[in-house]
């Protein structure tokens, strides 16, 4: 992989890992434009380069995690759902359906029209007052048992186009939590669910990494991060004002986008 791709995919990791737009999805999408071969190093890559998302969640949520240690244990509670249900369908998910255009292309579709459903169902619920006066914070927002649901749910971001930030976003204003309070669980969430499927996947393809790979991937790596970081920060800002209904329209226009250019 050129030093050019690596920047391109890193931008895009970086953007689309904690909107509920599918980075998995648009990191599929940008490799067929680009006409990068899925070898099992392109795979691995997508997946480690969130490791730099992780670092971007880790620097800023630091301060927050050290004052509320049992928001770690509900980031832990929420994480073992999602661990489980992704090693037992791992190999399939890997073989089947990472990389399969058309089931993003599905997902991304089916994903935005139950995003703006559900906004037009839930347009009043639970809004952000109470969060933004709480001075506990956001462990007195997230209980266990809402903590280990939204870890189910995340566990449905397996299929390529659904996206993590939208199912645990999803599910957690489900349950009954507010938009910031769910998205900011969101990111956490996603430090030991990405880490471990980084750690898994190079445990697994230990030789995809070699020496002319190295480069690329820690390129790639520091751009995820540095724009994850960006990312996070305009999400909550935005988020505070509206509602997750444009996502949806966008999920809707590149999937149906990706069907006329590469399926139709």
């Amino acid at each position: 992989m050129s030093i050019v791709y690596s920047i391109i995919l890193g931008i895009v990791e970086g953007i689309t890992e904690f909107l509920p737009i599918s980075s998995t999805a648009h990191l599929i999408i940008t490799s067929r434009i680009l006409e990068i071969a899925q070898t099992d190093f392109v795979k691995m890559f997508e997946i480690v380069i969130q490791l730099g998302a992780i670092a971007a969640v880790a620097v800023l949520y630091f301060k927050l995690l050290i004052r509320n240690p049992q928001l770690i244990g509900k980031i832990i509670a929420a994480f073992i759902p999602t661990s489980i249900i992704g090693l037992v369908v791992y190999s399939f998910a890997k073989r089947y359906l990472l990389g399969n255009l058309w089931i993003t292309v599905i997902a991304l579709i089916v994903g935005g029209l139950g995003i703006i459903l559900f906004e037009m169902k839930y347009k009043n619920r639970l809004e952000d007052a109470s969060y933004k006066n709480d001075s506990s914070g956001l462990n007195s927002h997230i209980s266990y048992p809402a903590a280990i649901w939204m870890g189910v749910c995340q566990a449905v971001a397996i299929i390529p186009g659904v996206s993590r930030s939208a199912a645990t976003i999803l599910g957690g204003r489900a349950w009954g939590i507010t938009r910031t309070a769910v998205v900011e669980f969101s990111f956490l969430l996603a430090a030991p669910t990405m880490f471990a499927a980084a750690a898994l996947d190079i445990y697994k393809n230990p030789q995809a990494l070699t020496g002319g790979n190295i480069i690329p991937l820690i390129i790639g790596f520091v751009v995820a991060f540095v724009v994850a970081y960006v990312s996070m920060k305009w999400l909550i800002s935005y988020i505070q004002k509206h509602s997750f209904t444009a996502f949806g329209w966008y999920r809707i226009l590149v999937g149906a986008l990706v069907w006329v250019l590469f399926l139709r």
